[in-house]
């Protein structure tokens, strides 16, 4: 698009472009903007309130950058002893490092620093949070089918990366809290086979805490993971953008069109406003609810441990997982192997695998290779929704062991009592929660059903002329007939006969097998309530049977 001509005035006189047009026009003749921002910023995106979910962790991470920034101006990432001499006068002639002095000083004597710092770590934990429940949306809708199973790992590593940022940002003020929790890091890094001795030596320095380990993990936390997870949060919006936002299903939405506002200036209106508000809520937090209070705990030292170390919540998964099991060792030619602490170091992030290769496993099994743009009824999918469900409870049941001492305390209870309350937990409760929740999923197709076949009930009741009392049904419309049947149910995959017409048996390798398996038990009979046919509600309906 070249440059506007100058257009004539009422006199006339030719008018000169505005600043901002000209200014347009110059960008665009130079990058070609124009034709890009035509089709995109008129691009079409539904409205729901979990759509939310996303942007609540994009603003808390825009929150992170920028109070990081200024944190960063102050913090000096230091583990030199020095004597404090400070503002807190309840620690001056301590002994600490210049990490933990200098996050004393951004605390009490760097304006707003401590509001700075406080926000800062208020936004760590609602990013994590934000970036789990949003992922926990996905998953249950189905939101990570194709083509968006590189989205989900997108976000999957962005989470991962989001709690190793968060330990490694938590590490930095070096106090006791803190280097109680690097502590047991280093314990689990330690029980590596073989070459877990080496790694520790390499991240530490040496012994143990070193000089070296508040050095590297700054440039670790304020450089290399936000740098990693700034490309990822573009990648991100960008593939967003590309496959167009998923919707749930409704009047006029399928697989090719969409319902809802467009971008400019709708959707960008709504998305700014909605910042502010997420960092208002923020501030607030940072401003009235303390947290990580560090002059409370003292500098860290190796000989103490703080009474009730907890982790952030985003880190009681694992935390619960060492403490709750039990203290196996295997000693052989002369070495120990301490499985107590590394079966569940290596628990976690192989939980959190599957969890990033589900969309692929499920593609597998279902040999659905179509495009999916409308949003599933966590109902209709009951054994993903029980799977869902599942992990959730086990994460809850080992946040519970993470925090075994504060629950004792507080609640008057034996330790042991809850640590073997965990470790049975562990096992039963998922299985309890898969059963019972895809037993709802399905209680809640037979309502749909007979909510399509039958109507809505209305709560009047009438009495009929030979004298029996029902209950009228409301009829519903036809946009709400379409949203409780629009969903595909798919037919498990089956390996066929195993002999053929032939009488010759069919070589099935054990993958088809399984994937047969599997495939029934997600979408077999049991898993799935016919969807009413028109032919049923015709019936129905001409019947007068809705009263």
């Amino acid at each position: 698009m070249g440059a506007r001509s100058v257009g004539a005035g009422r006199n006339g006189r030719p008018v000169r472009p505005a600043k901002g047009e000209r200014l347009a026009d110059w960008a665009d003749g130079r990058l070609g903007l124009y034709p890009m921002a035509k089709t995109n910023l008129r691009k079409v995106f539904p409205d729901h309130w979990s759509f939310m979910l996303g942007e609540v962790c994009l603003y808390s991470f825009i929150v992170l950058i920028l109070t990081g920034v200024y944190l960063t101006l102050f913090f000096e990432p230091s583990g030199i002893e020095v004597v404090y001499n400070g503002s807190y006068e309840p620690l001056n002639g301590v002994i600490m490092t210049r990490a933990y002095e200098s996050t004393l000083d951004i605390s009490f004597d760097v304006r707003g620093g401590l509001l700075i710092r406080q926000i800062h770590h208020w936004a760590a934990l609602v990013f994590v949070a934000g970036m789990l429940v949003h992922m926990m949306r996905v998953f249950f809708t189905g939101a990570f089918r194709k083509p968006r199973e590189v989205n989900w790992v997108f976000g999957w590593t962005l989470l991962f990366l989001g709690i190793i940022t968060g330990l490694t940002g938590y590490s930095l003020p070096d106090d006791l809290l803190s280097g109680t929790g690097v502590r047991f890091a280093q314990g689990a890094i330690l029980s590596v086979p073989v070459v877990g001795t080496y790694l520790s030596f390499f991240l530490f320095g040496g012994e143990f805490p070193g000089h070296d380990i508040i050095p590297r993990f700054f440039p670790i936390h304020v450089l290399l993971l936000p740098g990693i997870m700034l490309g990822l949060v573009v990648a991100h919006l960008i593939l967003v953008f590309y496959h167009k936002h998923t919707q749930y299903p409704g009047a006029g939405r399928d697989q090719k069109s969409v319902v809802g506002m467009p971008f400019m200036p709708v959707y960008m209106a709504k998305a700014g406003g909605f910042f502010f508000l997420v960092f208002g809520v923020l501030s607030m937090m940072g401003a009235i609810a303390t947290v990580n209070p560090v002059w409370a705990f003292g500098p860290y030292r190796p000989d103490l441990v703080t009474t009730g170390a907890q982790p952030d919540w985003y880190l009681g998964f694992s935390e619960g997982l060492i403490r709750v099991m039990p203290g196996w060792e295997i000693n052989a030619f002369g070495h120990t192997l301490a499985l107590g602490v590394f079966i569940p170091f290596s628990l976690f992030p192989l939980i959190m695998l599957a969890i990033g290769v589900y969309p692929f496993i499920e593609s597998w099994i279902t040999g659905d290779t179509r495009e999916h743009h409308i949003l599933d009824r966590p109902r209709n999918a009951p054994t993903r929704t029980g799977l869902g469900v599942a992990w959730l409870s086990l994460y809850g049941v080992l946040l519970i062991g993470g925090g075994n001492d504060i629950v004792a305390t507080h609640l008057h209870l034996s330790i042991n009592s809850i640590t073997w309350f965990v470790r049975i937990s562990f096992f039963a409760v998922p299985v309890l929660a898969f059963v019972v929740t895809r037993r709802i999923c399905m209680g809640l197709q037979r309502r749909d059903r007979d909510k399509v076949l039958h109507g809505r009930e209305s709560g009047t009741i009438k009495r009929l002329p030979h004298g029996e009392f029902v209950e009228v049904h409301e009829p519903l419309t036809q946009a709400q007939r379409f949203a409780l049947t629009q969903h595909d149910q798919a037919t498990p995959y089956e390996v066929g006969p195993l002999v053929d017409a032939n009488g010759v048996t069919r070589r099935v390798g054990p993958s088809r097998k399984l994937r047969a398996r599997l495939a029934r038990a997600m979408y077999g009979p049991d898993t799935q309530i016919p969807k009413p046919t028109a032919e049923e509600y015709r019936e129905l309906t001409s019947e007068d049977h809705h009263h």
